[in-house]
């Protein structure tokens, strides 16, 4: 037990250092700045070249999904989810080493051009985001926490921000075992993660992009717009376009569907005329409400 809270001690202590060191010191692969950066990009090309021209520049949300980029990426990894994660990766370790096995990667990509290693982990990464995202609309209790991300009623580059921390929890802890199994480096994850942010970003973005063929592959501002749609198709009772930066998964699994311009569509879901509007009731409103859509 001794060693778990040191663990968490360390957690704390280590992200705060990370942090000031990552703002005072910028270094090619610092996150802040990449994302401040990255995110300055698509909102400039927000205000240049609008989809919606009547929407807003500051859109309705935009602080609150402002903060969310504060609260998702820094202040939650400092209050809990750094100690978290490292105590859970502690854990597993441990378990593994009770049945004899030292570690779980089962296939060696280190000997593999960096360029390789890279899109492996890239595919292997947005296939398990995209099955965890179809469980995020079909499971209830999953949805209420998701619900969150839907609650946006117009869409800017940063919507992509508004989420439930539970959301991070699922994702990591899905993702963990395939990844560890391959033995991807830290490196490797930067790259990917950040490439990720900026699609993520297009495709919140008010911007008229699909890309021409290349939208069968990315998902982008056009495709994703219709899976906050509010208006559900039949065929499709749980939500459709669930890809995070690729769109090849839902047009190979039949989850792909733009049936015509989605700029002007009503976004969000039925009920959230009653869903909180500020940060502190959306992040305890999964807890305290077990209503969910399809019911």
């Amino acid at each position: 037990m001794e060693k778990y809270l040191d663990i968490i001690a360390d957690s704390f202590t280590g992200y705060w250092n990370y942090l000031v060191s990552e703002i005072s010191n910028p270094t090619w692969t610092n996150y802040f700045y990449w994302l401040l950066g990255l995110s300055t990009l698509v909102f400039a090309l927000e205000i240049i070249i609008p989809w919606r021209k009547k929407q807003p520049v500051l859109r309705k949300g935009f602080w609150l999904d402002a903060f969310y980029i504060l609260f998702n990426f820094f202040l939650f990894s400092l209050i809990a989810y750094n100690a978290l994660s490292n105590v859970g990766v502690e854990l597993f370790n441990d378990f593994l080493g009770l049945i004899g096995i030292e570690n779980i990667v089962a296939i060696k990509v280190d000997t593999l051009p960096v360029w390789t290693q890279l899109l492996i982990m890239f595919f292997i990464a947005d296939f398990v985001q995209w099955n965890v995202h179809r469980m995020l609309h079909r499971v209830p209790w999953l949805w209420n926490f998701h619900k969150v991300h839907h609650s946006v009623k117009q869409m800017g580059f940063a919507a992509q921000f508004r989420f439930h921390f539970m959301e991070t929890i699922v994702y990591k802890t899905i993702q963990y075992i395939p990844l560890a199994m391959i033995g991807f480096g830290i490196e490797q994850f930067f790259v990917v993660h950040m490439f990720a942010v900026f699609v993520g970003h297009l495709n919140h973005a008010n911007l008229d992009w699909s890309y021409g063929k290349l939208g069968y592959i990315f998902n982008n501002p056009k495709m994703h717009i219709w899976h906050h749609s509010k208006e559900l198709p039949e065929q499709h009772p749980y939500g459709m376009n669930f890809g995070l930066t690729l769109s090849i998964w839902d047009y190979i699994f039949g989850t792909a569907y733009i049936p015509k311009s989605g700029r002007d569509i009503e976004i969000g879901f039925h009920g959230d005329e009653d869903f909180p509007d500020d940060f502190g009731n959306q992040v305890v409103y999964p807890f305290k409400n077990r209503k969910n859509r399809f019911k």
